[in-house]
Parts: structure tokens; sequence; C-alpha cells
């Protein structure tokens, strides 16, 4: 158990209204292309559910970096729409414009002649009451598919290579790369100390990484040319994973914390109300002195959930707890419904056996030395 005050806690679930900011520097001789496909953007986000208003503003420096904010009534509306193939497909016209973007996501916390808690408008969505503590640390995640009969082969590829220098400069640093298998399907959870994107760009940019990511090629189920921008654009977008909920203990490095992995599939449309439930299973595990789950982090898209879990001692000492569940067969059930299987355990057994069904295979797990 923590202190509430020593936790760290980072959600998409807590209601707070959300602030979307997408910077972008065009192509010469793009602007009226771009205008197009952003009124065209303009109109169909519009009648997506959760979105507020956004406003598309140029630079009065340099007319060739364009600015669009975003507001939404919470965060869960906006990953939906953005993690959507609608989504991939809606900006592509957009893509095609530009050179570089960049997107920047916020919890609004105050307003002006809005007291802190409250709502500015009805609808609006809330304020954060009071800001969250961090740790310095940004965690992403990719998720991919190889082809059936092709996993061992690229379990191999994917763990006998030189990890790449940590250090990307004097501000961003790579921490954590947790590398697992499900099946068919590897994730790849990053823990960054600074900047995410620039950290991406590093890696990526890596002879060993590159290597990696060509031998990779000819088993992925999704194909991908990494040396055309806008093929590596769309894979590496239809990849992200993003953290929906994180919570832990900062600085904890007792030698006993072992990393694992559990992948879980939803039941179709799903995927959202399953993160928020294990979210909300994991919060009321930190109140439970007993408790060896010393971190979880929380990645959703679609119908694929994926929990990252830091615990103390054997993971399977308590089982429920390493699920994902607290309050026993009452939010068992819950479970299931959310389950594409639709299998509620109800017993210690089935618990042990969903457990088994949802832990990833590890394949790396490598920490960068303190610098």
């Amino acid at each position: 158990m923590t202190v509430l005050s020593e936790r760290i806690t980072q959600s998409a679930f807590d209601g707070t209204r959300l602030r979307v900011v997408l910077l972008l520097d065009l192509h010469e001789g793009a602007q009226e292309r771009f205008l197009e496909a952003y009124e065209e953007m303009h109109r169909q986000v519009a009648a997506v559910p959760g979105h507020i208003v956004d406003q598309l503003c140029q630079s009065i420096e340099n007319p060739s970096q364009w600015l669009i904010t975003s507001e939404w009534e919470s965060a869960p509306p906006f990953l939906a729409w953005v993690n959507s193939e609608e989504h991939v497909r809606m900006v592509q016209p957009l893509h095609d414009c530009v050179s570089n973007t960049r997107s920047l996501r916020y919890g609004v916390v105050r307003e002006t002649g809005t007291p802190a808690g409250g709502r500015a408008k009805p609808g609006a969505g809330e304020l954060r009451v009071a800001p969250r503590r961090g740790d310095g640390i940004v965690r992403h995640a990719l998720t991919f598919t190889v082809r059936p009969g092709t996993e061992e082969k690229v379990r191999k590829i994917l763990s006998d290579y030189a990890a790449p220098a940590a250090r990307v400069d004097a501000t961003t640093r790579l921490r954590r790369t947790s590398l697992f298998l499900h099946g068919n399907r590897v994730v790849r959870a990053v823990e960054v100390e600074g900047d995410l994107l620039n950290a991406l760009r590093h890696v990526s940019q890596q002879p060993e990484v590159r290597a990696v990511e060509e031998a990779v090629n000819p088993y992925l189920e999704m194909d991908r040319d990494l040396s055309d921008p806008q093929s590596a654009r769309t894979f590496f977008t239809r990849a992200a994973l993003p953290m929906v909920h994180h919570l832990g203990v900062p600085g904890d490095s007792r030698p006993d914390v072992t990393r694992h992995g559990l992948c879980y599939d939803a039941r179709e449309g799903r995927g959202m109300a399953l993160a928020q439930f294990l979210a909300g299973q994991d919060e009321a595990a930190a109140d439970d002195p007993s408790s060896h789950v010393v971190r979880s982090t929380i990645y959703q898209r679609g119908d694929l959930v994926v929990r990252v879990l830091d615990v103390t001692g054997d993971l399977r000492a308590r089982p429920e707890l390493a699920l994902g569940l607290v309050d026993g067969p009452r939010k068992g059930a819950v479970l299931g419904r959310l389950l594409r299987d639709g299998d509620a355990p109800a017993s210690d057994k089935d618990i042990a056996r969903l457990l088994d069904r949802c832990l990833m295979t590890p394949v790396t797990d490598r920490t960068a030395p303190e610098s």
C-alpha cells in the first residue's frame, strides 16, 4: 500500500476536459490543398461525440507554420476517434501537405472566470481540481502482428540485437524498453525521460534498430516501407498503443521487482470500457497493504488492452490482483462481460486459467543505466 500523496498517477479516465494541439509545417505550395483538406476534416470531426470546438491558426511570423487546436469533453472520446481507422483515412490528405507534425494533449486545469474544479458551461467537461504528480517518464507502446507460424523467427530477431544508445539529447533519454509476444502479436512498451517524439525518432535512426526492423518486415501481416515517410507514418499511426492509465510509486528499484505483460481481448466496441475497468481495479488494489503490484500501466487501442505490471515476488502469489480483480466474483462477472470470449472467472482456478491466457511471453526487458 502507498500513501495517496506518494502515488504517481496518469489517467485518461478522470473526466477532465481535454485540449489537443497539433503543430504543422507545410510543404511549399501546399497551402490551398491543406485548407481544403482541413475543411473536409473539420466537417467530419464536428459530428464526433465529445468534440466541442476546434480552431485553425497560422503563424504571424512564418506563414508555413500552422496550428490546429481542438477541445473535447474528456479524453476517452478523443482517443476513441484518433485511434480509429476512420481517423487514419480522414487525416491522410492533411498529412500529404505537411513536412512535420507534432501532437500535444493536455487536461484543462484552470480557466479564466471559472473556479477550480468547476465547469465553464454545461457539457464542456470538468476542470482538474488538483494537478497530478508525475515522475518525469513518458510511457507509450507499439503493437503489430506477424504472420502465424513465424513467431519464433520474429522472437529470435527481436531478442538478438544490441540496444541503441539511450541518450538522445541533453534533456531526453530512453529509460526502458519491454518487448512481449502474445500469439502472433508483438507489443513494445517504451519509457522515455524527456521528449517522446525525439526519442522515437532517435531510436528509428539507429543502425542496429533499422537492421532489426528490416529483418522483421517479411513476416509482418501489415506491409510497410520505413524508407517511405508516408508508409512509415501510416504504419506507426496504426501500431500506436497509447497509455490510458498509470499508477505507481516513484523510484522503487527493489531487486525482487519483476515486469510482466498481459493482453486482454475486449468484446467488440468495449475496449475503452475494459481499460477503464482495469484502471479502477488497479486504483483499488493500491489501497491493499498486501498487494504485490508496484506499478501498473494500461495501454488501449480499439478492442485491444495491454497491461504492464511491475510486481514484487511471485506474480501468481496474488493471481486476482495480477489479472486486475480486487472485489471478487462480482467484479469477475463484470470482467467476463467485457472480454470477447465472455469467460467470467468465478473461482480461483478460473482466475489462474484466465491469467495464464492473458500473460504475454517476455522477449526483452532493457533498462538503460543511470547517466
